[in-house]
């Protein structure tokens, strides 16, 4: 029987190796970094009069891979403190020590002799019931496994990663004839439930799934785009967001890994594939050379793009790779790419595209067409079902769609007959479909076409769809702004649906209505949707118009109204958990934090962000942020009202916004009794777990009482510090005025220290400093840039 995983030992301390080891210690998990023993001193050690017997030369691979984790962009780490669950050690000194851990990473340069070396060390050390795995991205696991002992065979398996491992969602596990079946289930439901990674099959073939048909598409793009004439930036200007990719699209993405790794995984094919398929994998020499001559991409400093400062600051050239000398970037302009921008829907979006007789049509016919094919002949060779490959895809390549997915929303029939009057061979199976009368490769969103039928996808119980359960009529009531929808359990969930997911009028009138009804009804309710973010804060756009026009008493109404529903969220009889993640900004955050608990997803950004648009938080954000780090003091500890002002007035005045839930905690936002989900699938199914628990334990909500606060001397102590800035021209004259009312506003007003003072007079100090600034000409300037600009203004 398998145990928890406590402990993980990393063979290979490389950009992946400490990555990995990175996110496991952002779960929390204790890991042991090892790599090779240096062969020769650096001229600093030598300095220091160290040996080749010193530790600190023996393990400064994995040392100096550990700090760079410190430094790196975007950060591996969630919080930097998690860094010291790494401890770094070395490949001969501390092999025995595999016999402490439960599951052993290796992660080695990508030679199958040099891994089978290891694998023997690894045998010979490691605890029997050990999980091993390989991280390779495309080196034969069976073939790794070769004589091996029984028990390491059993436990053994791959487990690819994707490039950056905090951020990528993608984990590929591939079994052996001799994986135990206990081993694979159990490593599919740890990478899901607790490394919080959308896991996928993949069959034990060349590049496993997403490298396999990402490598192809993106050599038959270079192909195509020589073909055709383009030029590096018109391919970039059409194979991001327009086809429903990322935005580092094509050349931009082949930078960030580097064209020595996309070199090493297109040759990985090469090597083991016969015919048309081993000449795609084939890439062309102008490729080589730009290797050959160092142009790898971000890491060497210039790639298919090179950053140069010029007369007018910095530019962004591209390769033209006839003359291999960088020019001027070009973007494709055409008819069909403006029509795809107007066009809603990403059926409609890609269509206006795929089927268009201009340029840019037709490069992007060119493209998807080979891929649509190719998917379709690997994939029964690389994967069990459609399903993997397009959720392979989605999630290691950040595409909207999958291969599968994108056929569907370009018309299946329609696009085969034209790639059957192209020439082209359409395997027989998509073919045999049509001729069954079925339309599309999905049923709906979980059922695909399988074996000459519609089969239904096993999903994790953990994962809840909002959009399925409103289109199974579990709807309470809704609005514009809002949905309130039960979710089983006798729970509920309320879902903002207005743009960005702002909050206006009609969102607060979901929220008072959703407390007043769970509290007749239900045990309890959860704040979340399922959209990019959780909510960038209020309706500016509404403010700003009302402010334009002095209507000043409409927005004193709307921000009392906001505050009442805040505290409506904190006082509610019945349990309100707030599941945030992605960006919670502003009015996100003051949602939030009145709630009974947070439960947010690990990659959550959360701060009151008001400063940036010449504002103060308008909806009690002040006060709940002073109450938190005020109520997080140990019991019987000394209370420094003046250093948590302090805290709460630097947070807010420096709009202070987390990298990760984890940070979120260290600036206060989160509490000890609050929740992370490792996995955002799980997100909502936690918080309701969250909300069961509270009623279970028989929730009261919190009373009110009088607060504390630091009064005029306060006041005048953190205003200090922001004079001291202005005068050193660090802040402008209207961020100081902004900081004199933030500062009045925790302080309590001019009042002595230790006064106790009741909510709605912070609130109603809140309230006067929030309109004074609406009424300023440089806060609507302010606000003005950021909703045409999108960045904040400093005036």
């Amino acid at each position: 029987m398998i145990g928890r995983i406590g402990k993980v030992a990393i063979l290979g301390s490389g950009v992946m190796g400490s990555g990995i080891a990175a996110h496991l210690a952002n779960i929390g998990i204790p890991t042991l970094l090892l790599d090779i023993v240096p062969r020769e001193l650096t001229e600093e050690e030598k300095q220091k009069g160290l040996t080749l017997q010193d530790m600190q030369v023996r393990n400064r691979l994995s040392q100096t891979a550990i700090q760079k984790l410190l430094k790196q962009k975007p950060a591996p780490l969630s919080e930097k403190s998690h860094v010291s669950l790494i401890e770094a050690g070395n490949m001969e000194d501390d092999m025995k020590r595999l016999s402490e851990v439960d599951w052993i990473i290796e992660v080695v340069v990508e030679n199958l002799d040099i891994k089978k070396k290891v694998f023997t060390q690894v045998d010979e050390y490691r605890k029997p019931g050990s999980i091993v795995s390989s991280n390779t991205s495309g080196i034969s696991i069976e073939a790794m496994a070769e004589g091996r002992s029984e028990d390491f065979r059993k436990h053994f398996l791959g487990t690819h990663f994707f490039n950056p491992p905090r951020y990528l969602k993608l984990l590929e596990v591939i079994r052996t004839k001799d994986t135990s079946d206990e081993v694979f289930q159990f490593m599919k439901q740890f990478g899901e439930d607790v490394l919080g990674k959308g896991v996928v099959e993949a069959k034990d073939t060349p590049n496993f799934i997403a490298n396999r048909i990402g490598t192809y598409g993106l050599l038959v793009t270079v192909d195509q785009m020589v073909k055709g004439g383009y030029s590096v930036g018109e391919v970039d200007s059409v194979t991001g967001p327009a086809l429903g990719r990322p935005k580092s699209a094509t050349f931009r993405t082949l930078d960030v890994v580097g064209l020595d790794t996309f070199l090493h995984v297109a040759k990985n094919v090469y090597d083991q594939v016969e015919g048309a398929e081993k000449a795609v994998f084939d890439p062309p020499q102008f490729m080589r050379d730009m290797a050959e001559r160092g142009w790898l991409g971000s890491k060497s400093g210039q790639g298919f793009f090179l950053k140069k400062k010029g007369e007018n600051g910095s530019e962004i050239l591209e390769l033209d790779y006839n003359t291999m000398e960088y020019v001027p970037g070009k973007k494709l302009k055409a008819a069909s790419v403006q029509a795809s921008k107007q066009a809603k829907g990403r059926s409609e979006k890609l269509k206006a595209l795929v089927y268009a007789k201009d340029r840019a049509g037709e490069l992007v016919w060119n493209i998807l067409k080979p891929v649509l094919i190719y998917s379709a002949e690997k994939a029964t060779e690389i994967a069990d079902d459609i399903l993997a490959i397009d959720q392979a895809m989605k999630w290691g390549f950040g595409w909207e769609l999958g291969p599968f997915e994108t056929w569907d929303a370009i018309g299946v029939a329609k696009s085969v007959e034209r790639m059957e009057a192209e020439g082209e061979t359409v395997p027989a199976w998509v073919k045999e479909m049509l001729e069954k009368g079925h339309k599309s490769f999905y049923e709906g969103r979980n059922r695909f076409y399988e074996n000459g039928d519609y089969t239904t996808a096993v999903e994790n119980p953990k994962v809840i769809h909002i959009k399925t359960l409103k289109e199974n009529e579990k709807i309470i009531k809704k609005n514009s702004g809002a949905s309130l929808i039960d979710i089983g359990d006798d729970v509920a969930v309320l879902e903002f649906t207005s743009p960005n997911n702002s909050i206006g009028l009609d969102v607060m009138q979901m929220i008072n209505y959703s407390i007043e009804e769970v509290a007749k009804n239900y045990k309890g309710l959860v704040i979340n949707n399922q959209g990019k973010n959780f909510c960038v804060g209020a309706n500016l756009m509404m403010i700003l118009m009302e402010a334009q026009d002095d209507n000043f008493y409409e927005i004193d109404l709307v921000v009392r109204q906001f505050q009442k529903t805040m505290a409506n969220i904190r006082y509610s009889p019945k349990p309100v958990v707030t599941a945030p993640f992605g960006m919670t900004l502003g009015g996100g955050t003051e949602i939030a934090l009145p709630s009974a608990r947070i439960q947010a997803s690990v990659e959550t950004y959360m701060g009151l962000v008001e400063v940036g648009v010449g504002l103060i938080p308008g909806g009690g954000g002040n006060k709940e942020l002073y109450l938190r780090l005020l109520e997080g003091l140990p019991e019987g500890a000394q209370i420094d009202l003046q250093a948590i002002a302090n805290r709460t007035f630097e947070t807010i005045a420096m709009a202070k916004v987390s990298t990760s839930a984890h940070e979120a905690a260290k600036l206060g936002f989160i509490r000890p009794q609050d929740g992370i989900s490792m996995n955002g699938d799980h997100l909502l199914h936690d918080a309701k777990q969250h909300v069961i628990h509270l009623d279970n334990q028989g929730y009261q909500p919190p009373q009110r009482k009088k607060i504390p606060v630091v009064g005029e001397s306060g006041y005048a102590t953190m205003l200090l510090g922001a004079k001291t800035m202005q005068f050193g021209g660090m802040i402008s004259d209207h961020d100081l005025k902004i900081a004199q009312k933030l500062a009045f506003t925790i302080a309590g007003g001019r009042v002595p220290k230790g006064t106790l003072v009741d909510e709605q007079y912070l609130l109603d100090i809140e309230r006067e400093a929030f309109l004074s600034l609406v009424g300023e000409p440089k806060t609507q300037q302010r606000m003005q840039y950021m909703l045409t600009k999108g960045k904040p203004l400093r005036n």
